[in-house]
């Protein structure tokens, strides 16, 4: 059960600069949309995986999930849209990487967050 205050009581300096501050609907749809990117286990796993070898082809990234090409394809179809992964082509390969400095920030700080909460439940 989660704690909720005993008397009910606005704060209102903090609620009037929460909403002056608080971005846009598009903004908060599509942060929405980024983290729900994230909440699968198969697109997790691309996405450590691309963290720690940098770029990997789309076989490699079958043989390290377990799963199809097809299947991976579908995972990363999903993660490309929403910018989270890119890709290029060579020749007859496709490799995929993260898309930017910040997706490889975020991928960190959420692992050591994980790991660090792990370590405290030991």
């Amino acid at each position: 059960m989660v704690e909720v205050c005993k008397i009910y009581k606005e704060h209102r300096d903090k609620i009037d600069r929460v909403k002056e501050e608080i971005p846009s609907n598009r903004i908060i749809q599509d942060l929405s949309l980024f983290f729900n990117a994230l909440g699968n286990t198969t697109r997790t796993k691309i996405l450590l995986a691309l963290l720690i070898e940098k770029e990997l082809c789309t076989c490699d990234l079958s043989n390290i999930t377990g799963l199809s090409v097809s299947a991976v394809s579908h995972q990363l179809r999903i993660l490309k849209d929403r910018r989270i992964v890119k890709y290029r082509k060579e020749r007859k390969t496709v490799y995929y990487s993260l898309d930017d400095e910040h997706i490889v920030e975020i991928l960190k700080m959420a692992l050591d967050h994980i790991k660090e909460q792990i370590g405290k439940n030991r």
